[in-house]
């Protein structure tokens, strides 16, 4: 049965502690892998990394398809190579409401295994290398929002409080005109 599990959000510190590799593959390894597939599908995310699920193990999903049909699985994935430089607009499900510019490797060559343990070698650009530099920072602790200077962080947070209080402000008009 999938489960649609909790995601920890910032600043919960458990999202900033390393995650261990993974060393058996098995029924519970597969079962992680799709309910977390089942909660970044439902959260409408891309990516999901096992530590913001609270679990400290080095595995991530990824499915950036239109389609939302080609979900991608990545046990103890390491960079190998990187090339280029591109600056990405991110966001994340464990730091919601703020999104904002971070550099990131244009192409990265990966290497990891699949959930049977077999190992695979990819080469990857675009959205999916943006997206697996993403989800492997989680496997370290790291967070997009590490790559932002304070004054910019400060002023996104400001933005954020405007918002919802403007949004709140809104919800409690009525929805008819008398």
């Amino acid at each position: 049965m999938n489960t649609k599990l909790e995601i920890l959000e910032f600043p919960d510190k458990r999202l900033r502690k390393t995650s261990v590799p993974v060393k058996t593959f098995n029924s519970e390894l597969k079962q992680l892998a799709e309910d977390m597939l089942i909660t970044m599908y439902q959260s409408m995310g891309i990516g999901l990394a096992a530590p913001q699920v609270n679990h400290r193990i080095r595995l991530i999903v990824i499915d950036i398809s239109e389609e939302r049909n080609e979900p991608m699985v990545f046990v103890n994935p390491e960079i190998e190579n990187s090339s280029g430089e591109v600056e990405s607009s991110e966001g994340c499900l464990s730091v919601p409401d703020i999104k904002t510019e971070v550099n990131r490797f244009e192409s990265i060559e990966i290497r990891a295994k699949k959930l049977d343990g077999e190992e695979f070698h990819m080469k990857i650009d675009g959205l999916l290398s943006i997206c697996v530099q993403h989800e492997i920072d989680h496997l370290d602790g790291k967070l997009f929002i590490d790559y932002v200077s304070e004054i910019k962080l400060e002023r996104l947070r400001k933005k954020i409080i405007k918002e919802k209080k403007a949004l709140n402000t809104e919800k409690k008009k009525p929805d008819y005109l008398i």
